[in-house]
């Protein structure tokens, strides 16, 4: 029974390995059509002047107008300003912009909360840990998508832009932990999660999508004992499984152990890991830490050589920092369509689909090696 649990722990990461992601626009996977406004696809953290301007966009591959579904969901912005940060790691600062001794102990201090009409026009907003709320400048509507990668080119986001003046933060504040989530408002239910970019979307981390950041650490490190696991159990009784390309990137990494946040320090220059600015390639720059999904498939989403390292419209240099939306046309439907999308992303249709995939190969690889046992 212990290798039968292991062999379906299994099949959820082949069935997870499936999906072709990108930064943080295709997790999480699962939401019906009608639910896309609460996919996260970007969060922005940098300094212009005297303010630090905070960015979220959501709603991937968005053509159509508003209407949309926006009312359902609350958006939050949450802030840690007093866990310490250290950058006495090279490692550490160039992959995440700083060490987090203490991750257990990560809460938000500040929240920014967003809940938006179904024409994108703020319903409510509060700024929960912030001084002098009033002279915060606030963006809500349809811009285009920022993000460097030729799949989300000519397609906008619904974004929430904020231009923060310093000194509603703490005097003499020189460190920021990021993170923002989506949640139900009815139940509160946690949909997304984002901080460092291109790292819940993942194969491997899209489980931290519903965890506190002070709980991911814990979560990864349980995770890391089941998967090691299942390669020991693959390696005994099924070898041609435990080499797939599929595995090992679900495989927890020795740099892994780091909770999902986005580190800002005013004592170095801004851009990605250092909070994330708009021009960021955080394609190329994540591959040179080892992660590199993203930077493969940006040349497989594109003809273009050599590829696009730019946004495919020009950024504004002022607020509201996006570009112009693109004309607005009739939104394409799921490749499969909301009924099939809904039927998929009924809890356990896809892992009973892989199961009877996966029980059939492992099935014709035991058969064929009894074979080759009785002729040997």
């Amino acid at each position: 029974m212990k290798r039968l649990g292991i062999l379906f722990a299994f099949i959820g990461i082949v069935l997870a390995s499936s999906s072709s992601r990108a930064s943080d626009h295709a997790d999480p996977m699962w939401l019906p059509e009608d639910e896309q406004e609460a996919n996260i696809t970007g969060l922005f953290f940098f300094p212009d002047g005297d303010q630090m301007v905070a960015i979220l966009d959501v709603r991937r591959s968005l053509t159509g107008p508003p209407p949309y579904n926006l009312e359902p969901f609350e958006y939050n912005i949450n802030m840690d300003l007093h866990s310490k940060v250290t950058f006495d790691n090279a490692e550490d600062v160039a992959r995440y912009g700083g060490s987090i001794p203490s991750p257990e102990m990560i809460s938000p201090d500040v929240t920014i909360r967003f809940r938006l009409n179904n024409d994108t026009s703020v319903k409510e907003q509060s700024f929960k840990g912030l001084k002098d709320p009033e002279k915060i400048r606030v963006y809500t509507g349809v811009r285009d998508d920022p993000f460097i990668f030729p799949k989300f080119f000519k397609v906008n986001v619904i974004t929430m832009v904020l231009s923060i003046p310093k000194s509603s933060f703490p005097d003499n504040q020189q460190n920021w932990l990021l993170w923002a989530t989506t949640n139900r408002v009815n139940g509160g239910e946690q949909i997304d999660h984002v901080g460092r970019s291109n790292r819940t979307q993942l194969g491997r981390f899209d489980f931290l999508n519903t965890i506190p950041p002070n709980e991911q650490v814990a979560a990864i490190k349980d995770r890391s004992k089941s998967r090691a696991m299942i390669q020991d159990f693959l390696k005994n009784w099924a070898p041609p499984l435990a080499n797939l390309n599929q595995l090992s990137g679900f495989l927890i990494r020795h740099y892994d152990y780091v909770p999902d946040v986005m580190v800002y320090t005013n004592q170095r220059p801004s851009g990605f890991p250092n909070g994330r600015r708009l021009e960021d390639d955080v394609s190329y720059l994540t591959c040179q830490q080892g992660d590199c999904p993203l930077q493969e498939n940006s040349f497989i989403d594109s003809n273009q050589w050599p590829r696009a390292t730019v946004n495919d419209k020009p950024l504004l240099k002022e607020f509201p920092y996006l570009a112009e939306p693109w004309p607005y046309h009739p939104q394409a439907p799921g490749a499969m369509g909301p009924y099939v999308v809904r039927f998929l992303s009924r809890p356990g249709v896809l892992w009973g689909i892989a199961a009877i995939v996966l029980a059939l190969i492992i099935g014709l690889f035991l058969l064929r090696r009894r074979k080759r046992s009785a002729y040997s």
